[in-house]
C-alpha cells in the first residue's frame, strides 16, 4: 500500500531520507559536495512530502518559499531500490499542487548535472531549464529549472 503524506521538517522519517540523499551526493558531488550542502538545511523547511510503501518511508520531496511567487524544490530523494517506480514524479506533483493551493505562480529548482535521473524526471513533468539563480550563478555543475503553476 502507497500513502503521501503532508508534513514539516521535523518529520523523523523525512530527516532519515535526507541523511541517505545527502550521503547519496556527497558521493555524486565529490569536491563540491560541501558548496551545495550548505544551501539544503532542513530545519526551516515547513512543507514536506513523505512517501511510504507499506508503512516504511521510501521517498521525500520539499518545497521552500523562495520569494512571494515562487516555490524551491528541495530535497527530492528516493531510496534506491525503489527508483524508476514513479514515486518521484508523484512527489514533485503533489509539491506542485500544494505551492499552487497556496496561490505560488511557479516552481523552481536546482540539480546537479551528475543526476541524470533528475534531469530526466523534470524535463518528464514539464520543467524548462532556465539560467542558474541565486547561489547557483557561475556554479558549472548545476542545472536550473522553472514551471509554471495553473
Amino acid at each position: 500500500m502507497i500513502s503521501l503524506i503532508r508534513t514539516d521538517s521535523a518529520n523523523k522519517d523525512f530527516i532519515r531520507l535526507v541523511k541517505d540523499l545527502d550521503a547519496d551526493l556527497a558521493v555524486r558531488d565529490g569536491e563540491e559536495h560541501s558548496f551545495y550542502s550548505q544551501f539544503n538545511k532542513v530545519d526551516l523547511i515547513r512543507h514536506v512530502i513523505v512517501v511510504y510503501q507499506n508503512n516504511i518511508a521510501i521517498s521525500c520531496g520539499a518545497i521552500k518559499q523562495y520569494d512571494p511567487k515562487t516555490m524551491e524544490i528541495k530535497r527530492m530523494f528516493t531510496i534506491p531500490e525503489n527508483r524508476g517506480k514513479g514515486f518521484a514524479g508523484l512527489i514533485l506533483l503533489e509539491l506542485e499542487n500544494w505551492a499552487s493551493e497556496m496561490n505560488f505562480e511557479k516552481c523552481i529548482l536546482e540539480t546537479g548535472k551528475r543526476q541524470a535521473e533528475a534531469i530526466g524526471l523534470y524535463k518528464k513533468s514539464g520543467y524548462d531549464i532556465i539560467p542558474n539563480y541565486g547561489q547557483y550563478v557561475g556554479i558549472e555543475n548545476s542545472v536550473c529549472f522553472v514551471k509554471k503553476l495553473k
